[in-house]
């Protein structure tokens, strides 16, 4: 792996650890929930919240599967050798997922790894749908596909939580879909601006 790609990789990889690191330690301290999660009336004043607010969880099952969600998301850069304007959107992505939920004020607190994880996926899809490599656009566009097709399927816009079969939280769709849109943004800012050229042979070994 070439220097370039292997910084790209330690980037990614040091953004998925801010996400998980902090969620664990978090879990261990449920009183300080409060101050860690998501509310539209206090992010202002209290912008921290644009961040933490992905560290908190409300069970161990929530935060098992945002874990394991994020291990994969982690992969998949490290596969795709996304370079390290791909980490510094998903990290641009990160607050950006959480300003998103100000269109549903009726989401009064969230918190959780869901949304930014969506925005990892969707600058991963967007990356590889900007490389020269035909195999590895069409790999990005159906990876963004699908992406779009799940936050589609959950249908964000009806109510601010939903109650998926087996889960014992409520989920709250907006998150997702903010997270798939900020991540595309991020991408479109620190990606799309990029050359072809330079976009490719920062990740060929």
């Amino acid at each position: 792996m070439r220097p370039d790609a292997r910084r790209g990789a330690a980037a990614w990889c040091g953004v998925g650890a801010l996400l998980m690191l902090p969620a664990l330690v978090a879990w261990t301290r449920p009183a300080d929930a409060a101050l860690l999660a998501w509310r539209p009336s206090l992010w202002w004043a209290e912008p921290w919240r644009l961040w933490s607010a992905a560290w908190p969880h409300q069970s161990a099952l929530h935060l098992g599967a945002n874990l394991a969600g994020a291990a994969l998301v982690v992969a998949l850069g490290v596969a795709a050798r996304l370079p390290v304007r791909a980490a510094a959107a998903w990290a641009l992505a990160w607050p950006l997922t959480h300003l998103g939920l100000l269109v549903m004020p009726a989401l009064r607190a969230y918190g959780g790894l869901s949304g930014v994880l969506h925005a990892g996926v969707a600058v991963a899809a967007l990356a590889l749908a900007l490389r020269a490599s035909r195999a590895e656009r069409r790999v990005g566009l159906a990876l963004g596909a699908g992406l779009a097709f799940k936050v589609l399927s959950e249908t964000p816009w009806r109510a601010p939580l939903a109650h998926p079969p087996g889960w014992d939280v409520a989920v709250a769709p907006i998150a997702h879909a903010s997270g798939a849109l900020a991540g595309l943004l991020a991408g479109a800012l620190l990606l799309a601006a990029q050359p072809r050229s330079r976009r490719s042979s920062a990740v060929v070994e």
